[in-house]
């Protein structure tokens, strides 16, 4: 990230540093401050945000996102008036450390508390009415009802940080931003997905009829397993296998194996040649049929899959979908392989897992996908995926 310039947040009643009009001298010099308000422009106020979020990930410290929206003020200049009132009590009110600036350019102030733990104590309701209160000292009451005050902390559940879903798409402006960037290639990318799904179910569709009467001829049972899944953006969906354990097994002998694999205790029971996919999938299952083995050992029991590519919960390509058990012991930068991207068939991960041997290995490789997403890297994922398939890589 570029450095980004200082931001003057002395109080405004210390006049020496003030301007006539009331606001920080040092704003401009500045590029990156908005010379009318004093406050940050998006583009770096953004930046800070995805940077504190990150953060925070990372030591776990909590911030708070809070922001003044002025849009129910029709008149600009009445707006601009606002803005520069509310930016005048910020300064005066709020830490140093404390980031104020436009999250969006002319219609929401935002504030940045970081690493706040006392706002975790007093909870967002508290600084929301805190801030109000301030902020009717310089409003009309026609401003105080025409604007919205809302926040946003992170993570969202301070004492459970392995919480299961997003804290909240506003948090994440990068993602908006690369989205909308890549809106054409994902159309693309969608397109790829229906006409290789529909391929792909047309191609199988003899084993679509072979391997559910091999499944009801070997063990009792229905022919698909279904589950719920973490998709994008944190959005369950209910994800297809052909069955490949006996009916009824309970899911806590895997529940137990996955906490141990992302708390780091499975790195020590490699499977084959440090072989990751192999690893995140248990040996020696007792829950498996003798055909859910072959199954599995060929990844034939992915095949319905395409079903879920086609009616657009998952991609060809992509993180694969997590349980909601295993997001349960996820750390908060973990959960970043399931909001940057559409889970898929197969991944980056797969086709590279053999000189991985950790969890965090895995969700690095997912990570470097979705930063690096192209159509031209899911054409080659896709194109080194059966030999990965024919070679058994992680199939148990």
């Amino acid at each position: 990230m570029s450095m980004l310039p200082p931001q003057n947040t002395r109080p405004f009643r210390r006049e020496k540093n003030v301007k006539s009009n009331g606001m920080p001298t040092s704003c401009f010099t500045h590029d990156g401050c908005d010379p009318d308000s004093g406050l940050y422009r998006e583009d770096y106020f953004q930046e800070l945000l995805c940077r504190e979020r990150k953060r925070t990930e990372r030591s776990g410290k909590p911030f708070m996102l809070l922001a003044i929206a002025l849009g129910g003020i029709s008149d600009l200049g009445e707006r601009a008036d606002a803005a520069h009132q509310i930016a005048s009590v910020l300064f005066a009110s709020t830490r140093e450390t404390d980031v104020k600036g436009w999250y969006k350019a002319d219609t929401i102030v935002g504030v940045l508390f970081c690493e706040a733990p006392g706002i975790v104590v007093a909870g967002r309701q508290a600084m929301e009415d805190c801030v109000l209160g301030a902020l009717k000292t310089v409003l009309n009451p026609e401003q105080i009802q025409a604007i919205e005050i809302f926040s946003q902390l992170f993570p969202e559940n301070f004492e459970n940080k392995h919480g299961s879903g997003p804290s909240g798409n506003c948090l994440y402006p990068d993602l908006s931003e690369r989205h909308v960037a890549h809106r054409h290639k994902r159309k693309v990318k969608r397109v790829i997905d229906i006409l290789g799904s529909a391929l792909g179910l047309a191609l199988s569709s003899p084993l679509f009829v072979m391997i559910p009467l091999l499944i009801k001829w070997t063990s009792r049972g229905p022919v698909f397993f279904s589950q719920e899944r973490i998709g994008e953006h944190g959005e369950v969906f209910t994800f297809l296998k052909f069955r490949t354990m006996y009916a009824n097994s309970s899911p806590e002998l895997h529940r137990k194996y996955v906490s141990n694999l992302i708390a780091g205790g499975a790195a020590d029971t490699r499977a084959g040649a440090g072989n990751l996919q192999a690893l995140y999938k248990m040996q020696d299952d007792p829950r498996i049929t003798p055909l859910g083995r072959i199954l599995r050992k060929t990844s034939l029991d992915e095949l319905p899959q395409f079903l879920n590519v086609l009616i657009g919960d998952m991609s060809l390509v992509g993180p694969r979908p997590p349980i909601a058990y295993e997001v349960e012991q996820y750390d908060l930068w973990h959960r970043r392989r399931f909001l940057e991207s559409k889970p898929g068939i197969t991944g980056l991960w797969q086709v590279k897992g053999r000189s991985t041997t950790t969890f965090d290995d895995m969700v690095r490789l997912d990570l470097k996908y979705a930063r690096e997403w192209s159509i031209l890297l899911d054409l080659k994922i896709l194109v080194r995926t059966p030999w990965a398939v024919l070679n058994g890589k992680g199939a148990h």
